[in-house]
């Protein structure tokens, strides 16, 4: 088994935090991580039914952005948001995408945007 790859905060690019983010999956993965915490791979695409080759490149690319933390836990790989060193690094940035996907969300699903970067934001 191959080692997984987390970079230092430092070595975090904000062109790979903006690509890894550009993809709707990846960004649906980060809000649900970001909502509800630590959560295996199964439970962080939600209702989306993935193949398990495609939900492991999403996370390799959301690992090597630096995004999320990723560890071994028996038989199965749990998974966080980076959010504290992200802060650190580019503050204010994973506030203003989750912000923003929210608000593109809202219309289309006819409610109310949620709280989910509002807490970040005030976090910050």
């Amino acid at each position: 088994m191959r080692p997984l790859r987390h970079p230092a905060a430092d070595d975090i690019t904000l062109q790979g935090v903006l690509y890894a983010l550009a993809d709707p999956v990846r960004l649906s993965i980060v809000r649900r991580l970001y909502e509800q915490g630590t959560l295996n791979c199964g439970q962080s695409c939600g209702d989306d039914a993935l193949p398990r080759a495609t939900l492991s490149r999403h996370f390799d690319q959301l690992r090597e952005a630096g995004l999320v933390q990723t560890e071994r836990d028996g038989v199965q790989y749990l998974n966080v948001l980076r959010a504290d060193e992200l802060e650190a690094r580019f503050p204010g940035l994973l506030a203003s995408v989750l912000n923003a996907a929210e608000r593109e969300d809202a219309p289309k699903a006819g409610v109310a945007p949620r709280k989910t970067a509002r807490k970040l934001a005030a976090k910050a």
